[in-house]
């Protein structure tokens, strides 16, 4: 399916394909989804603490490294553009030894690096979880450190990935108790993955839904939308108020805005600041 990227990748094309935050509602939206999204960004860079993760605040700018050498990993997202210190940020990462980028307010005056494209960001508010419909023959679990493979094998084909690169990030997944990682399988095979990460931080608890991968033979017959409905239904089980998610395509928003997500404004991505 590929509904969500990790960080920094190519520019997706947009359309009208999703609905889009209702004007009566503001900033609001926009604001509480951003907030979660820094909440989240901050969390992984705290559960990989003990293998160089680390989060920190300096003023206008909420940072997070994963201590993995690829950009995607280790970011920060500005929340005032006036009163970012880049030299500051440059020197926080340098002593980490990792590439990094920024995530701006889309349309807001940045003129630090390059504009890589807008990081959609759509919102849900658990309560109006819509219910997905069943999928015959699917059976959706949670995963742990044995399923790593599985995860890996699922994650690679759906993203056309390599599961060596991709293991460091998702491995502390497996075991974190922030995280659930959930394993589709379909008449007995593995053909779909995806993970939450909960945060309890500025906007509230919140429920990160992320890495949502299925493969080519499963897709559109709604594998995506259930494992994504499981997750949710038990991250508003565990107390979350708050989904949200980053959409690659417009047909994956679509997805989501079927099961009650509405999109608000994004992020613009900025690399090459070093």
């Amino acid at each position: 399916m590929g509904v969500t990227s990790t960080g920094p990748g190519t520019d997706p094309a947009r359309t009208d394909g999703a609905r889009t935050e209702p004007a009566r509602a503001g900033l609001a939206g926009t604001d509480l989804a951003r907030t979660a999204h820094a909440d989240a960004w901050q969390q992984h860079g705290l559960l990989r603490a003990g293998t160089g993760g680390a989060a920190a605040e300096l003023p206008g700018v909420r940072l997070m490294a994963s201590g993995l050498p690829h950009a995607q990993w280790n970011n920060a997202d500005v929340t005032d553009p006036a009163r970012v210190d880049v030299d500051a940020v440059r020197r926080w990462y340098a002593r980490r030894g990792v590439p990094w980028g920024v995530r701006v307010p889309a349309g807001a005056p940045w003129p630090h690096g390059r504009r890589l494209f807008t990081k959609r960001l759509m919102l849900l508010h658990l309560g109006d979880l819509a219910t997905a419909p069943d999928v015959p023959g699917l059976h959706v679990r949670a995963a742990g450190p044995a399923d790593l493979d599985a995860v890996l094998h699922v994650d690679a084909i759906a993203f056309d990935g390599d599961p060596a690169g991709e293991e460091p990030w998702i491995r502390p997944h497996l075991t974190a108790s922030r995280t659930t990682v959930a394993l589709a399988q379909l008449d007995g095979d593995p053909v779909a993955t995806a993970y939450t990460l909960r945060s309890d931080g500025r906007a509230g608890p919140a429920a990160y839904l992320a890495g949502v991968a299925v493969l080519p033979a499963a897709r559109r017959r709604g594998v995506g939308a259930a494992v994504s409905a499981w997750l949710l239904h038990r991250a508003a089980g565990a107390g979350a108020r708050l989904a949200h998610l980053h959409p690659d395509t417009d047909a994956a928003a679509r997805v989501y805005a079927r099961l009650g997500f509405t999109e608000v404004g994004g992020l613009d991505v900025y690399v090459d600041l070093a």
